[in-house]
């Protein structure tokens, strides 16, 4: 199992971490900012925007926060000037690590990101150095113990999901980006309960990454995850279990 899936997993368990001290809140709210000022402040009309409306409130905001969210980025109640960037480069062991970025500052961002790279033996690339290595893909979980199996399965590809696979204590639906909404709204329907759902970059091979390596890997994406600026991070190294573990 790869690491970028290990990865996902604690992500979530922290995003719980997170919350609880409002960090998550931040990159709620400029996501809710972007996607509204980018397609309009009707989710129905707005697949960006429904997304990350269903993700506020996974996470619990309120729903007078989303709305001041969605209404900053409609201009109805003012908006700083948010850029959504992309950032790409290398972690240790020669993994791939893929930034998406929202930034009020672009200087301080970038010197903030080459710095994280750095000190945990990275390097900051030039534009599209590893982005070809990633494909987008729905990702839709499931607690293993708390569902039928063979249902999910059988849901999911009826509603034209692409794959049904297991990785560790969760069941975890794949789909083609373009299907996420639709897979994702029959699951619903059928009153199935997911842990997690997004739209996320999924690496088309991974990297071994062992020893200091491994460790210094995981110190990196924890760096990057605790950036107001970086939205997500994705990357494809692989990385023993019970170095996970003890980092998770």
């Amino acid at each position: 199992m790869s690491g970028h899936s290990k990865w996902a997993n604690i992500k979530h368990r922290k995003a719980a971490v997170d919350a609880k001290r409002g960090k998550i809140f931040t990159k709620l709210i400029r996501e809710l900012t972007v996607a509204a000022r980018h397609g309009g402040p009707d989710p129905e009309s707005n697949t960006r925007l429904r997304s990350a409306i269903a993700m506020a409130k996974s996470n619990n905001m309120p729903n007078d926060t989303i709305d001041r969210a969605i209404n900053r980025g409609s201009g109805k109640g003012g908006i700083d000037e948010l850029h959504e960037l992309y950032y790409e480069g290398y972690g240790p062991g020669g993994s791939a690590v893929y930034l998406h970025v929202m930034t009020d500052n672009k200087n301080r961002t970038v010197s903030e990101i080459r710095k994280i790279f750095t000190k945990y033996g990275g390097s900051l690339g030039e534009s599209g150095c590893v982005a070809w290595m990633f494909e987008k893909k729905g990702r839709i979980a499931f607690d293993i113990n708390s569902v039928d199996e063979d249902k999910i399965f059988e849901i999911a590809i009826e509603a034209g999901a692409e794959d049904v696979t297991t990785q560790e204590s969760e069941l975890i639906v794949v789909t083609a980006s373009d299907d996420f909404e639709s897979v994702k709204e029959e699951m619903d329907r059928q009153g199935l309960k997911h842990l997690s759902a997004e739209v996320t970059m999924v690496p088309k091979n991974n990297i071994n990454v062992e020893g200091k390596e491994a460790e210094q890997m995981l110190r990196l994406m924890e760096a990057f995850d605790d950036s107001d600026d970086v939205q997500d991070i994705f990357s494809n190294f692989d990385i023993p279990d019970e170095i996970m573990e003890a980092m998770g």
